[in-house]
């Protein structure tokens, strides 16, 4: 089983980008947690990060027949890019959306996802500990489909 992990622009800051919103943990942190939590449960986590919007498409159309689910995390571009959810919709793998701040109580154009409706969940609001609850998720929700 493999869950692949999707972190958009800006979040290579974490850990000393806006504390107070995004928290202290580093980015290398969130992923070697999530990589140890997928061994604990018998999951390959892979973690990728970039800036740019093309680069996150392109990682999605590459690992389409290697993985099982996604943890997204658009950052900017949750807000923006019809691109990138077209692209999640076209390869058709269970994904959860996770932010570490809770968009809702952020800026009047943070509160629209357009991802929401293609996902099979969010988690916001809640840290980094929302990407590994993302993760619990996504490997609960594979092993009942395999055992369905």
């Amino acid at each position: 089983m493999r869950v692949d992990v999707l972190h958009g622009p800006n979040l290579n800051l974490l850990g000393e980008r806006e504390p107070a919103i995004y928290g202290k943990l580093t980015l290398p942190e969130i992923d070697s947690r999530l990589v140890a939590i997928g061994k604990e449960l018998s999951c390959d986590v892979r973690t990728f990060q970039s800036n740019h919007e093309g680069a996150l498409i392109d990682y999605l159309h590459a690992t389409r027949r290697l993985t099982d689910a996604y943890i997204l995390n658009p950052a900017g571009y949750t807000h923006t890019s019809v691109a990138l959810r077209d692209a999640v919709i076209a390869v058709a793998k269970p994904a959860i959306e996770v932010h570490l701040s809770n968009t809702e109580a952020r800026e009047a154009f943070r509160h629209k996802s357009l991802l929401a409706d293609v996902v099979m969940g969010r988690i916001q609001g809640l840290g980094a500990q929302g990407y590994e609850w993302a993760l619990r998720a996504l490997i609960a929700h594979l092993y009942a489909e395999r055992n369905a």
